[in-house]
């Protein structure tokens, strides 16, 4: 068994996301309370073609672990090759294999979901990895409960990753026709941790401490995996599990050390950015800024600016003005 499920640990992963969870973003949730990381997910070829921005994508801090870096890609033994090289580079605490991403650019090239349609592709695929890998680090899969809901085969997936050779499966209760539309459907994810002997990391719809007791309480899964909730709330991982332990909710961050985070993950990039190139920097942070921003007073003016910031003086200014009107009891 994976070290972090052993002695009845229930852990909450950060779910891997495109573009939100860097190096500076996993630092962060890790020390709100988050136990285990997964990379941005990363293509294989990307990586076999020794492509510097590609490999960016796998480094991690040794404070961050335990961590996985996420693969994509449809060839098992190229797969496995650029596994391989990852673990070479820095080893991490496992890879993980992507077979949930409903991204058309990953999904035209056969990989992500596209591979739940699939099943002998997917079991070349992860036991490809499995193989090249051995016994160096564990091998993880994600996947969807199925391509849509007419073709829900979670359960036949999770068994064929099983026999190829998978430590533990992430299953996302969406299909990939729902993109993040509609709810996650739970029951499934129930049935795919009761029918496999490896942990199971049920992940959709988690954004607070109620959400991951009910699931804990219900459902047969290990852990859970907390994704967009985090990119607004990265707090959510403490809260949740001061809920787990306490019952209780803890008060809502102030708006204060809200901001303080803000700034902190601005300085971090920008400080980690390629040729020091502010600008560039905070152009690439806007969307992951407005996330935060979300239910802050004024927060409807606050997105309108954001989306216009380009040093992180103007975002220390956004700052103050928000606090000021929190002050004032300004509502959005």
């Amino acid at each position: 068994m994976l070290p972090w499920f052993s002695d009845g640990k229930f852990p909450l992963y950060l779910a891997p996301m495109a573009g939100v969870t860097d190096v500076v973003f996993r630092q962060i949730c890790k020390e709100l309370g988050a136990d285990v990381m997964v990379t941005e997910f990363v293509s294989a070829e990307g990586i076999l073609q020794r492509d510097d921005r590609t490999r960016k994508y796998t480094e991690f801090h040794d404070s961050q672990r335990p961590v996985g870096v996420q693969l994509f890609g449809s060839d098992g033994e190229r797969m496995g090759e650029a596994a391989k090289k990852i673990i070479d580079w820095k080893r991490p605490d496992f890879i993980d294999i992507n077979f949930g991403c409903p991204v058309n650019k990953v999904v035209a090239n056969n990989g992500g979901s596209s591979l739940l349609k699939d099943c002998p592709l997917l079991a070349s695929v992860a036991s490809g990895v499995a193989k090249a890998v051995g016994d160096q680090v564990p091998v993880t899969a994600k996947i969807r409960i199925g391509w849509d809901d007419k073709t829900v085969n979670a359960v036949e997936v999770a068994k064929i990753l099983v026999d190829c050779g998978m430590q533990a499966i992430a299953v996302h209760g969406r299909t990939r026709a729902q993109g993040y539309t509609g709810e996650a459907n739970w029951e499934v994810i129930d049935a795919v941790a009761r029918a496999v002997s490896v942990p199971v990391i049920g992940n959709g719809d988690i954004s607070n401490g109620a959400d991951l007791q009910k699931r804990k309480r219900e459902t047969a899964v290990s852990g859970v995996m907390i994704g967009r909730a985090a990119m607004q709330n990265p707090w959510v991982f403490r809260e949740a599990k001061h809920f787990l332990s306490t019952g209780e909710t803890l008060t809502p961050v102030p708006v204060e050390e809200r901001w303080e985070l803000v700034l902190r993950h601005c300085r971090l990039v920008v400080e980690g950015g390629k040729n020091g190139d502010e600008r560039q920097t905070l152009i690439g942070m806007r969307s992951r800024l407005m996330a935060y921003c979300k239910g802050f007073p004024g927060a409807k003016e606050l997105r309108q600016r954001l989306c216009q910031v380009t040093s992180v003086t103007e975002v220390e200014e956004l700052a103050e003005f928000s606090i000021s009107r929190a002050h004032a009891g300004v509502a959005d």
